[in-house]
């Protein structure tokens, strides 16, 4: 007998139902999020079936709940919220919402529409160690990027000259040279002299003479604001770089250690083999992908769930062809980066770049056109277990001279 089981997640508590294949209610109860309610939740369920035979619909494809459940040997089948926003009028002409209600309702979608699902795939510890450190370190560079953009904001504020000097704001010698001089005043007496000593203690390559930066520094306009809210705003600058420094610190730490681990696994290796994906794209992309070969079915799959293929609207006469917003979105920035990278070191690559420019596609649109070629071959490599060669990728070979 088809049995299946809706849990409604929440901070504090879930909410379960569990549905037979009639959807008759064969238990309902809530539980909190603790160890001893977790032990409870598993306790209960197996009291209905066998934790093999008894599949759960949740909202969120991970965390504590989901790894308990899954370590008891429950089927997981995630449902995406929109999914069950777009399901509720089918049980409530008000579209009414409550933690019990959103638990039948996922238990009986599993019900009815299981067959559109597909469980959870439970991939390596390695994968996930990795998709750990990857996703980390992706939160952090986005962090560094909004922190440098609101210590450019508040020098532009009152002294914009000194975020010219150096090409990167958040380069460890534009930080260090802030640091040191946070305001207008610090830097008053400011010479090439002094400016040359700071440069060679930085081991500044000397792209520019002292002259040139201290120009730089000198053109730009300098702020009217009194001296109490200069001095507050070095202070807010002394205490952004000190931010930035741990970020940019850390961010390498975290790059070494993924670094390595890409390279100790085989598909990181099978990754890395292709042109321009480096350690830390190939880890990004491989962190997504996965390790687990039953979890893509076809290219077509892989394609859609890495954001590169379009989504088709059809209608009697009308037909059109329109970005695909639903994906895999940290996917889709790492396998267009690879695609965008590599066709500086790949002739086909370039060459099919160009052809889809020269079809008007923009930059953005070109690079995906790219990507979706790269995946097909990735795609095959990823499931053979062999890294990339150029001799038996027949659309290369053809260029070759």
């Amino acid at each position: 007998m088809l049995m299946t089981v809706g849990l409604d997640w929440g901070a504090s508590g879930h909410a379960v139902c569990a549905l037979d294949e009639h959807g008759t209610i064969l238990v309902r109860f809530e539980c909190p999020h603790s160890a001893a309610g977790l032990a409870e939740l598993l306790r209960r369920l197996r009291r209905v079936a066998a934790p093999e035979a008894l599949p759960v619909a949740i909202e969120r494809p991970s965390g504590l709940v989901v790894e308990a459940l899954a370590a008891a040997g429950h089927p997981i089948v995630p449902i995406h919220p929109n999914v069950v926003k777009a399901c509720r009028p089918r049980y409530r002409a008000a579209c009414g919402k409550s933690d019990p209600g959103d638990a039948y309702m996922l238990a009986d979608i599993l019900r009815t529409d299981g067959h559109r699902f597909q469980p959870l795939t439970v991939v390596s510890g390695e994968i996930k160690a990795l998709r750990v450190l990857v996703r980390g370190r992706d939160d952090l560079v986005a962090q560094r990027v909004a922190v440098t953009n609101q210590l450019r904001a508040v020098l532009d504020s009152f002294w914009p000259g000194v975020a010219t000097i150096f090409a990167a704001l958040d380069s460890p010698i534009a930080l260090a040279f802030i640091a040191r001089y946070p305001t207008p005043e610090s830097a008053h007496r400011l010479g090439e002299k002094r400016m040359a000593s700071f440069l060679r203690q930085q081991g500044y390559p000397g792209r520019r003479t002292p002259a040139v930066l201290l120009e730089r520094l000198r053109v730009a306009p300098v702020g009217q604001a009194p001296a109490t809210e200069t001095e507050a705003k070095g202070r807010l600058v002394r205490a952004l770089v000190s931010v930035l420094e741990t970020l940019t610190v850390e961010i390498g730490r975290l790059s070494s250690r993924i670094e390595q681990a890409v390279a100790e696994l085989p598909d990181g290796r099978i990754i890395m083999s292709f042109p321009r994906a480096g350690r830390i794209n190939a880890a990004q992309m491989l962190a997504e992908i996965g390790d687990e070969r039953a979890r893509f079915q076809s290219f077509d799959q892989l394609a859609a769930e890495a954001g590169v293929s379009p989504v088709t609207h059809a209608s009697g006469k009308r037909r059109g062809v329109v970005f695909r917003f639903a994906c895999n979105h940290r996917l889709r920035a790492a396998i267009t980066c690879f695609a965008d990278n590599s066709r500086h070191a790949s002739t086909w690559a370039a060459q099919h770049y160009a052809r889809a420019r020269s079809r008007g596609c923009t930059h953005s649109h070109a690079v995906r056109v790219l990507a979706r070629a790269w995946l097909r071959v990735l795609w095959r490599a990823w499931l053979d277990g062999k890294p990339y060669d150029p001799q038996r990728h027949s659309s290369a070979v053809r260029l070759t001279p």
